[in-house]
């Protein structure tokens, strides 16, 4: 919902990574995927240089894949601003991704990053 208003108030761009990027991995060879994934994305992204919204972004996390997430976003960001979901937590310094034990964790060190973090609270 944070992405759909800042979409509506800065009139920008917000891309659902998981179906576009699933769409467009359809007919290439599932052992190739990884290879072509980081071209795709470049692909998928708006053109404009502005403020550019990623939500749905778990499929950048898929083990086969073999992508480091957080390279491949900030790679992305080089020429333009981008505001990606992150479905992970904020454990002291550090930003992780699913649990220790499971193929696509992630862990990066915060320090240098720039990040809202927002809990939900369930009942």
């Amino acid at each position: 919902m944070v992405l759909q208003e800042l979409q509506r108030e800065k009139q920008s761009s917000l891309l659902n990574v998981n179906l576009e990027l699933s769409r467009q991995m359809l007919e290439i060879p599932e052992a190739k995927r990884s290879y072509y994934l980081p071209s795709i994305l470049k692909v998928i992204l708006p053109l404009e240089h502005g403020l550019i919204l990623l939500d749905n972004t778990e499929i950048l996390f898929e083990f086969s894949l073999k992508q480091d997430p957080l390279r491949l976003l900030q790679g992305l960001s080089r020429n333009r601003t981008i505001v990606a979901t992150w479905n992970g937590r904020l454990e002291g310094e550090y930003l992780t991704y699913a649990e220790a034990e499971h193929p696509e964790y992630r862990r990066y060190s915060a320090k240098d990053l720039t990040y809202l973090n927002l809990t939900s609270s369930r009942s």
